[in-house]
């Protein structure tokens, strides 16, 4: 008889447990929470940026800060060699990940700023401009918002030199052109883009978006 009223005693538990409304809103969760990956995926297959940045290819490093973070070098800027470094920061403005969006754009933008550098800029322009323009059709709003201010500060630095790779550039700045979101942007880049590189720049620009104004008219 003991041995009956334990099965009928076990049975009832099982039901009480099974009926719980707080083990049945999914009890594994409270045992085992899930970690979320903030790189998903991509932790397993990093991109050619990625992968430079984490064997130290990159010579420097985000700091963050209170309020802004910065880049610090592990060397003077200046002394660094422009090739391939300034190729792989631009190859990283297509980064969509943190902390390598940062690093990209900012290390671009410091290593332009460092005396005589255009001298060192002028002769990577035929390999530089490709990977612009692959960053400048990418779908990513982001994505390509970095390359245009990649793009003007490039110009600023070269001068009329970027305008013998400057066709190559407009066809995805005439898409952004349409896009009402981007278009006060792009025409205010055009602009720059024309201050930098001369009056030859207007003919390049017209070329390939006939509705330009040139800020000289």
């Amino acid at each position: 008889m003991s041995s009956g009223i334990q099965v009928k005693t076990k049975t009832a538990a099982q039901k009480s447990k099974a009926y719980s409304p707080e083990l049945q809103s999914k009890p594994s969760d409270k045992l085992n929470p899930k970690t979320i990956d903030p790189f998903g995926a991509h932790s397993q297959q990093p991109s050619a940026f990625a992968a430079t940045y984490a064997r130290g290819g990159i010579p420097c490093r985000l700091v963050h800060g209170s309020v802004k973070h910065k880049l610090q070098w592990e060397c003077l800027p200046e002394t660094i060699p422009f090739d391939p470094l300034l190729i792989t920061l631009v190859e990283g403005l297509r980064e969509t990940r943190h902390p390598y969006t940062f690093v990209s754009k900012e290390g671009f933008k410091e290593l332009l700023l460092v005396e005589g550098a255009a001298e060192k800029a002028i002769p990577l322009l035929p390999r530089l401009v490709p990977v612009l323009k692959t960053t400048l059709a990418h779908a990513d709003d982001e994505v390509f918002d970095r390359g245009l201010d990649a793009l003007v500060q490039l110009s600023a630095v070269v001068g009329p030199s970027l305008n013998d790779h400057l066709k190559f550039l407009l066809t995805n700045l005439l898409r952004r052109l349409m896009d009402k979101k981007f278009r006060e942007k792009v025409t205010v880049a055009l602009q720059k883009l024309e201050q930098y590189g001369g009056k030859g720049t207007v003919a390049i620009i017209k070329s390939k978006i006939p509705t330009y104004s040139s800020i000289y008219s």
